[in-house]
């Protein structure tokens, strides 16, 4: 977005040099990428002087040649030869002086250099109009008024003044800031200064013989229009201060009309359309046609219109997409002489679906898909009204048709100082807070002693929230103002965070201590990805087809990392990410906090004293239980995974809630992602983990005196036995004295009864209090072997 200093100027009093105030722009969120300097003529008069002839004679060698004596306010009189037929004594002349650099309308520039013309010493030039490009005569040298005062910088005289383009990266939620206005606005809130608003009061109507009815069928789509007509206006070329001021910032000047539409447009970020008249049948209607309605816009192209696409039409048909592009015959065109002008409040995202729809971009519709100011409507109309009678003649001849059935309000924000010093960092003075909320023109409505109730304008759109406003006041306090601490670490470390975020960097430094790699994949993912159709999350203007719904698992669009590291030879992989899935459940959105925990390849790179070995669902679940014990979570229920997500697995649970599923990515989500090596991946709820920590209980445990003692067992089980089942029964039997149960060797084949496998199992027990005996440690192996043999028909072997 380019905004011109001498534009701004206007609005706002200041002594800053143009770079002073691009630092500053820069500093209150406008980032200014680069200033240019623009000059109304190349060169800008640089180094042309006004100057009055004193003597003219004739070239002693050369018949068209005359010698002046030129005085330009120096010491001493310049003398300069001249070919112009009409130069004379007495005149005031533009005088190139010794080295200036004349820019002429046609051929390269060239520098005045003290020279011999024929014999006689010429100490500068005598200008014409095309000679310095003020105009297109070449007939003679360019003679002033009488009045003309000497010595002055012709670019004084000309009123020829430098301007400055800040070219402004806008981000889209700054569409506040989408004008000169609205960039006037922070810097008044920065300086706390006053916006000086052009004066409409002039605006009156004279009759009212150009009534144009007007009536709108969608007002969710056009919240607010407002129009006035112009009768005997007269289309012509704009005056040179409006086309500078156009062509300064890229715009091109077509005719008053259209160019007092875009000046309003940029002055005040407010869109305006100028019809003619004449050509509107009966009245004007803003509503939506029937799909496929052909309409030629103002390039030249027939465009299908959707059912969708706000237009506004008269009784023959549409006339202009609303807020996006004009109809072929809608516009002004030297004929014109009555002009019907609309100012109007579109609905953002109608504006945003029709501009994506056709492939149009407008000035208009970048500001109308951002958020434009629905209370400025009116003022705007009288503006551009006031500034076509001062340009192009004519009468206003219409009361201001003003349909606004539902106000848009300003947005209600409570906010606490303490709240907004704790998220910036900085006591800043509660005084000082409030004066910035203030000066950005948020108005207070209710003050208690610890915060504020706030109305924020509409035309700030992105602030709704209390973070909005600490944001706002962040800006104008200066991010330069926040200190930076004077004693830095030599190392890396997170500081102590209460709940989520602390528990979360735990465990991310765990995952990476352990040579996992964390990732962040885009929540916009395809819509083929979806298991659940019913649940998706769609975009409703996306991007692309690849990223049309929100993902409903971190499993794809991780395995897409997967693809695409695999794809450049690194095979070896260990990830895990923090992030949210988004599901639409009984028609409200929700989102799921997950962790996503995955491995692929080889658990190891291949050595010289070692073979490689291929990660597996053990490598896997090895992970899974450090995470679970990192956390302090020792007591939840195991099952067997039945998900299709899953080719095989495990979850553990609590109750009827799964805190982590893991297991083998199935060869379906393999194949789509274009993945070929197997795939392990864990699937916690992150959410359910967070509320089950903060239920935990630390207990401080001296460290047992008296030693442990391990116990084996083999034995033969059936098939659908599993080792949880019979660690499950060896807890349950004694719970005081065993400490830890280990599977250590699994066996099927040769030897084993049909339908059988053995198991081997360690059992560790220990006794706090004192060193146990081989009577007790019998007693309790007994007892297990019983309880295991009568609940898991479990077989021991001897």
């Amino acid at each position: 977005m380019k905004i011109s200093y001498n534009w701004l100027k206007q609005f706002i009093q200041t002594d800053k040099t143009p770079q002073e105030l691009s630092l500053i722009l820069t500093d209150i969120g406008l980032e200014v990428e680069h200033v240019d300097k623009v000059q109304p003529i190349v060169g800008g008069l640089e180094g042309l002087l006004i100057g009055k002839v004193m003597s003219c004679v004739q070239h002693p060698n050369a018949d068209r040649l005359r010698v002046t004596t030129v005085d330009v306010g120096g010491p001493e009189l310049l003398q300069i030869v001249c070919g112009a037929p009409n130069v004379a004594e007495g005149q005031k002349v533009v005088v190139a002086t010794v080295g200036t650099t004349v820019y002429p309308n046609e051929g390269e520039p060239f520098k005045i250099n003290k020279s011999k013309i024929r014999g006689e010493v010429s100490e500068g030039m005598l200008c014409a109009e095309d000679e310095i490009g003020l105009g297109g005569s070449h007939a003679g040298i360019m003679v002033l008024d009488d009045s003309t005062q000497i010595g002055i910088a012709a670019k004084d005289h000309f009123q020829m003044e430098d301007d400055y383009v800040f070219e402004i990266g806008l981000t889209p939620n700054r569409a506040d800031a989408a004008s000169h206005l609205g960039v006037a606005r922070d810097l008044a809130a920065y300086f706390r200064s006053s916006v000086q608003m052009p004066e409409v009061e002039a605006f009156q109507v004279s009759d009212e013989s150009l009534s144009i009815p007007v009536r709108v069928t969608d007002e969710t789509a056009c919240p607010r229009y407002s129009s006035v007509t112009i009768s005997g206006v007269t289309v012509k070329p704009s005056p040179d201060w409006l086309q500078d001021r156009l062509k300064v910032i890229g715009i091109r000047p077509i005719n008053n009309i259209v160019d007092i539409t875009n000046y309003v447009l940029h002055d005040l970020g407010q869109p305006l359309h100028a019809f003619d008249a004449d050509q509107i049948k009966g009245g004007v209607i803003v509503q939506k046609c029937a799909e496929g309605t052909p309409f030629i816009t103002l390039d030249g192209v027939e465009r299908k219109l959707s059912a969708e696409d706000l237009m506004i039409c008269d009784e023959a048909g549409p006339m202009t997409i609303a807020g996006v592009y004009g109809g072929k015959n809608s516009g002004v065109t030297e004929q014109t002489t009555n002009i019907f002008l609309e100012s109007a409040y579109f609905n953002a995202v109608s504006v945003r679906k029709t501009a994506k729809r056709h492939g149009l971009k407008t000035d208009s519709s970048f500001r109308y898909e951002r958020g434009t100011d629905p209370e400025i409507t009116v003022y705007a109309l009288k503006r551009a009204a006031l500034l076509i009678q001062e340009l192009a003649g004519g009468t206003i001849s219409s009361q201001v048709g003003d349909l606004y059935p539902i106000s848009i309000n300003p947005f209600d924000v409570e906010v606490s100082y303490e709240n907004i010093q704790s998220l910036i960092g900085v006591q800043i003075p509660e005084t000082q807070i409030k004066e910035i909320i203030e000066a950005l023109g948020m108005r207070v409505t209710a003050e208690t002693e610890g915060g504020l109730t706030l109305q924020v304008p509409a035309y700030k759109v992105d602030v709704t929230r209390e973070c909005d406003v600490t944001e706002e006041v962040l800006r104008i306090y200066g991010y330069n103002n926040i200190p930076i601490p004077t004693k830095v670490n030599a190392s890396l470390s997170y500081g102590v965070k209460p709940g989520r975020e602390f528990t979360q960097h735990v465990i991310a430094d765990m995952l990476t201590a352990n040579g996992f790699l964390e990732i962040w994949c885009n929540s916009l993912t395809k819509a083929a990805y979806s298991k659940n159709e019913d649940e998706a999350v769609r975009i409703l203007n996306p991007l692309s087809a690849d990223l049309n719904v929100m993902r409903q698992s971190l499993l794809m669009p991780a395995l897409e990392s997967v693809a695409y590291n695999q794809n450049r030879k690194r095979p070896d992989l260990k990830f895990y990410e923090f992030g949210k899935t988004y599901h639409l459940i009984n028609a409200q959105y929700v989102e799921r906090p997950r962790l996503l925990v995955l491995i692929s390849g080889n658990l190891e790179t291949e050595q010289w004293n070692q073979k490689p070995r291929a990660v597996s669902f053990y490598h896997l679940k090895a992970t899974v239980d450090a995470v679970m014990s990192r956390l302090g979570l020792g007591t939840y229920q195991v099952a067997e995974v039945a998900d299709e997500n899953f080719a095989y697995g495990l979850k553990y649970f609590r109750g009827d809630k799964a805190i982590v599923t893991f297991g083998a990515a199935t060869a379906k989500d393999l194949k789509t992602a274009d993945v070929d090596k197997a795939v392990f991946y864990a699937d916690f709820d992150w959410a359910l983990l967070m509320d089950m920590v903060k239920k935990n209980k630390i207990v401080n445990k001296d460290i047992p005196k008296y030693p442990a003692v391990r116990r084996d067992l083999s034995m033969y089980v059936d098939l659908a036995v599993t080792f949880e089942d019979l660690k499950g029964i060896a807890f349950k039997t004694e719970k005081k004295l065993i400490k830890n149960i280990q599977v250590f060797d699994v066996y099927m084949g040769d030897k084993i009864p049909e339908g059988k496998k053995s198991y081997a199992l360690s059992f560790t027990l220990q006794d706090e209090q004192q060193t146990l005996t081989d009577k007790q440690i019998d007693a309790v192996m007994q007892k297990i072997i019983s309880n295991l043999a009568q609940t898991a028909k479990a077989e021991i072997r001897k």
